[in-house]
C-alpha cells in the first residue's frame, strides 16, 4: 500500500496557471509512488470562516492517514490565501498532535506576482508560516521543500513551462520516507 500525500490546492480559477502547476504536482507524486489525495478548497466549497463540523472531521481523517502534506497556492500580499490559512486553522491546528508528527514531508509550491527581491524585503511571511511554524509540528526528521515561482506577473510562457517542469521533476523525485 502506497503512502498518502495530501495535496491542499487553493485557487479560485479552475483553469489557472496554479491549476496547471497542481496537475504537475499530482502527476509527479504519482510517479514517485505516492497515493495522492487532492483537497481542492474552492471546488469543495471550503469556508475558511465558518467550519462545517462534518467536513472538518473528514479533512482531519484525511490528514491522519497522510505522510506528506503538499500545499499548492498563489502568494497574495506576501502570504497564502485566506482559504489556505483557514485550512491550517481548521484542520492542521485541530488535528491530534500524533497525526501531525507522523508527517514525513512538507512541500509548498507557490507562485508570486512580485519578484524574489520584493518578497525578501517583505520578510517572506508565507515561507515563514510553512517552513518554520508548520514544519515544527511535523515528524522531527521530516523533510521540507519550498518551490516558488517569482515574478509571475511579468513571466512568459517559457518561464512558466520551465517552472512546471521543475515542479514535476521535484515531485517525481520525492520518494516516500518510511513509517
Amino acid at each position: 500500500m502506497a503512502p498518502v500525500a495530501l495535496v491542499v490546492f487553493t485557487h479560485p480559477v479552475p483553469d489557472s496557471f496554479g491549476a496547471a502547476v497542481r496537475d504537475r504536482v499530482v502527476e509527479g507524486l504519482g510517479q514517485a509512488g505516492w497515493e495522492v489525495d487532492l483537497d481542492d478548497l474552492y471546488a469543495t466549497g471550503f469556508d475558511p470562516m465558518n467550519p462545517d463540523p462534518a467536513a472538518q472531521k473528514s479533512r482531519i481523517r484525511r490528514l491522519r492517514r497522510s505522510r506528506a502534506l503538499v500545499f499548492v497556492h498563489p502568494t497574495w500580499w506576501g502570504g497564502p490565501p485566506a482559504m489556505t490559512l483557514g485550512w491550517i486553522e481548521q484542520v492542521w491546528a485541530l488535528a491530534p498532535r500524533l497525526a501531525r508528527r507522523r508527517m514525513r514531508r512538507l512541500v509548498v509550491v507557490t507562485t508570486h506576482g512580485s519578484s524574489r527581491a520584493r518578497n525578501a524585503l517583505q520578510g517572506s511571511p508565507g515561507r515563514l508560516i510553512f517552513m518554520r511554524y508548520l514544519r515544527l509540528g511535523c515528524h522531527p526528521r521530516a523533510r521540507s521543500h519550498w518551490l516558488a515561482f517569482y515574478d509571475n506577473d511579468r513571466a512568459g510562457d517559457e518561464e512558466r513551462q520551465a517552472f512546471m517542469d521543475r515542479v514535476a521533476d521535484r515531485m517525481s523525485d520525492l520518494q516516500p520516507i518510511g513509517g
